[in-house]
């Protein structure tokens, strides 16, 4: 399994937001879309290996999370408004306490914070820190059960980043210039892909 975490420090957690408005009303949501559908998408084809957590921390009633599973993943189509629209649904669910309540197919709502899936993905696999001063990728040996942590379009938190380094993550870098969460994504995605067409050739 690939696991992608990704923090939306201003992505609100009330589902009132509108669809046309994603980037500034709904605290950089776009962000996030963009982050789903890059860890998804393959052309004409859906990755079921995939879990992807939106940690969203923007707003009053937060922090919540809103998880994405390939394994039973349906009405998600490559494009950040129907992404949107499913995060929007599973904001609208009433959340009594911390359980995770599944919102439509593959889409899952918890009032979970950053530290709460950071210890619960820490026995799922192992943490993989994207960083500019880490290791380049293209050297690294990934993990089996990667667990890629990383921010929207800020870092993350002093707190968040403390609780990470906690449990020894490895630091990694995609190349020589800071790049889009989302395209980073794309491109530890092609690296696996590459490294799993090699091992079965």
């Amino acid at each position: 399994m690939r696991y992608f975490v990704i923090t939306g420090h201003k992505a609100v957690t009330t589902g009132d937001f509108k669809l046309d408005d994603i980037c500034g009303g709904a605290g950089r949501l776009d962000i996030l879309c963009r982050c789903v559908n890059s860890s998804f998408f393959l052309s004409h084809d859906l990755r079921k290996d995939v879990q992807v957590y939106l940690i969203l921390e923007g707003g009053t009633d937060s922090p919540k999370t809103v998880r994405f599973s390939g394994e039973d993943m349906r009405y998600l189509n490559p494009d950040e408004r129907s992404t949107s629209s499913l995060i929007r649904n599973a904001l609208l669910k009433k959340l009594p306490d911390k359980e995770e309540y599944r919102s439509s197919p593959g889409v899952y709502i918890s009032r979970r914070s950053f530290s709460d899936i950071i210890e619960e993905l820490s026995e799922k696999g192992h943490f993989v820190y994207l960083k500019e001063d880490g290791v380049d990728c293209k050297d690294y040996e990934f993990p089996e059960n990667p667990i890629f942590v990383l921010g929207d379009n800020r870092d993350l938190t002093e707190e968040e980043e403390e609780l990470l380094l906690s449990k020894g993550p490895d630091r990694i870098c995609i190349g020589p210039h800071s790049l889009h969460a989302d395209h980073c994504i794309i491109i530890v995605q092609n690296e696996l892909d590459r490294r799993l067409a090699n091992d079965t050739l």
